[in-house]
């Protein structure tokens, strides 16, 4: 049963339309530490990782118009898209979810940023929250 639950939040997810405009305000006056910049060529974003304590804040930016997160920032804005929840065993609690009724946006898991396998679920049963789940190669410190 505790393979169930998220052992932590990974990261928050931030949509933001310019990474070089967004990343002055966390690093030069939220102190935060960059810890890099990836493309992830499937979710059609570019992504910048801030340490904070145990957890992350990611930025978002889209690299094409057709990316989902430029579709989120046409609708709502800049602005938290997403929380992502540590897990273990993610295929496993894909099928929990679907099997309890648990709509998914993806059905299986795929390779995200820094090669974590990640999958999101539909954000209506969660009050309007997109949640992504997250597991990452086994560290010291994602354990």
């Amino acid at each position: 049963m505790e393979d169930k639950k998220p052992h932590k939040i990974d990261h928050i997810g931030v949509a933001v339309k310019s990474l070089e405009h967004a990343l002055p305000f966390y690093v030069d006056h939220l102190n935060m530490a960059l810890e890099g910049i990836e493309e992830v060529e499937s979710e059609m974003v570019k992504v910048a990782f801030l340490r904070v304590g145990e957890s992350r804040i990611e930025l978002l930016e889209p690299t094409s118009e057709e990316s989902p997160v430029a579709k989120f920032i046409e609708k709502r804005g800049e602005g938290i898209h997403h929380i992502a929840l540590g897990v273990h065993s993610i295929n496993e609690r894909i099928k929990d979810l679907k099997n309890d009724g648990i709509r998914m946006l993806n059905e299986q898991a795929k390779i995200g940023a820094g090669g974590a396998k990640i999958a999101f679920i539909h954000p209506k049963p969660a009050s309007g929250v997109l949640y992504e789940l997250c597991e990452k190669r086994a560290t010291g410190e994602d354990k």
